[in-house]
């Protein structure tokens, strides 16, 4: 892996990454930027400073594995994917097109660097139990990182892969909850209150940390601590803002999935153009 990358190197390309995120948006006039925005620190970190990655080899057989659970903010990772290399920056603006690439929900059968296909919510957990422990029973020393949201933490089939995660004891497991308390249909509170979700899943045998999910600093200690803790699972519940970055789109569930128009795009690159 490249040289860490500082505090302000991964707030630079954060902030690079979302202005990627808005323009696909508009390009494809549809997506979700709610949940990109959110997301996108962690995204940063996860790729920048701690996972074992080749974009000139996506299938390297000691990569590290990320299985992107909530695919329907694709849009973060795929201006990652490209930022390192794993395809040509101008697909971006291929997004949702027909015979793209680059499809509304993860296809790993079209994007390098992608583990799975993804975007049916509640089943990335269940997959990243079993890489898991299948690379427990291979005896290597990959690690498995999944990424959801807290709306799919209402799905039953989440706590059944988190059942099995604790029994097991996977350690090379961590799993990150995008909780920015807001969903398609608004408030996850009221829709079915997920709460209180570092008791839960202490309950399922998970170690749990509990974040700022904006905080890059916060963000890559949070990793570290998980990849030196041993005997559990590790689960990052990180506490962020939807739509994160623009001042209009910031905890705004009408934004869970709408494209801006151009005078919204224009001053929401404004606004990431004067942010320090």
């Amino acid at each position: 892996m490249a040289h860490q990358l500082n505090e302000n190197e991964l707030k630079q390309k954060a902030r690079h990454y979302r202005r990627d995120i808005l323009k696909m948006l508009y390009e494809a006039g549809s997506g979700h930027p709610g949940g990109s925005l959110s997301s996108i620190d962690i995204l940063t970190v996860l790729y920048s400073n701690v996972l074992r990655h080749n974009p000139e080899n996506p299938c390297w057989e000691d990569r590290d594995r990320f299985i992107l659970s909530k695919g329907h903010i694709c849009p973060a990772l795929y201006t990652i994917l490209s930022d390192f290399g794993y395809f040509a920056r101008e697909e971006l603006g291929q997004l949702r097109q027909y015979g793209s690439m680059l499809q509304g929900h993860p296809c790993m059968h079209h994007t390098p660097g992608l583990e799975v296909s993804s975007g049916s919510l509640g089943q990335g957990l269940s997959i990243a139990v079993g890489v898991a422990l299948a690379a427990r029973l291979n005896g290597t020393d990959i690690r498995t990182y999944c990424l959801m949201g807290d709306g799919e933490v209402q799905e039953g089939q989440v706590w059944e892969a988190a059942m099995s995660a604790g029994h097991y004891k996977l350690d090379n497991l961590c799993a990150i909850v995008d909780k920015n308390g807001l969903q398609i249909d608004g408030n996850v509170e009221d829709v079915m209150n997920i709460d209180p979700l570092t008791d839960k899943f202490e309950a399922f045998n998970w170690n749990v940390i509990e974040i700022d999910g904006h905080d890059v600093v916060e963000i890559g200690n949070a990793f570290l601590q998980a990849s030196q803790f041993s005997g559990k699972p590790t689960m990052i519940i990180a506490d962020t803002v939807k739509g994160k970055g623009v001042s209009f789109m910031e905890n705004a569930p009408g934004w869970h999935g709408v494209a801006p128009n151009k005078e919204q795009l224009d001053a929401a690159l404004a606004e990431l153009e004067e942010e320090k």
